[in-house]
């Protein structure tokens, strides 16, 4: 059985499922810089980053193409193939945008992974905690404690 690995933990059990119901071969869930949040399938690290470096380029592209077409960004793309298909969707979370590579065999159909897509999006949105308050990168009195810091390191 291949196991789903993630970064984030809440993300799991939508992922699981949803690899379970459409009968996806591949899932990778990422952000749209191909920054990998969860992965299922993928047996070597160099295709997890392979397939995010793809299909941030393909998001990056299409999004150029939707703005040539004075369209919205497209949501969802479908690619079939004789014996693959590839849905790479986008979706909206509290933490941002977040961008899902999905590979599925002749046993799935285009619209039943898209169906079962919707509902995964949802459960990850409805499982996404709200992003922390950035934390203060300097102090502000950073240039004082540096310079102190500074000084009794070179003891002058």
């Amino acid at each position: 059985m291949t196991r789903t690995y993630s970064i984030e933990p809440w993300v799991e059990e939508p992922l699981a499922a949803f690899v379970a119901e459409a009968g996806a071969r591949l899932a990778l869930l990422m952000t749209p810089a191909g920054q990998v949040i969860a992965q299922h399938g993928f047996t070597r690290a160099v295709d997890v980053m392979a397939a995010a470096a793809l299909g941030a380029a393909i998001v990056a592209s299409t999004g150029e193409v939707a703005k040539l077409l004075d369209e919205p960004a497209f949501s969802v793309l479908n690619h079939q193939g004789e014996r693959h298909g590839i849905l790479l969707g986008g979706f909206d979370t509290p933490q941002g945008r977040m961008v899902c590579l999905v590979v599925y065999g002749k046993e799935s159909t285009p619209g039943l992974v898209q169906l079962f897509f919707e509902e995964f999006s949802r459960d990850v949105r409805e499982a996404c905690p709200e992003p922390e308050a950035p934390k203060q990168v300097l102090a502000s009195d950073f240039e004082r404690e540096l310079n102190d810091s500074l000084s009794a390191l070179f003891r002058t």
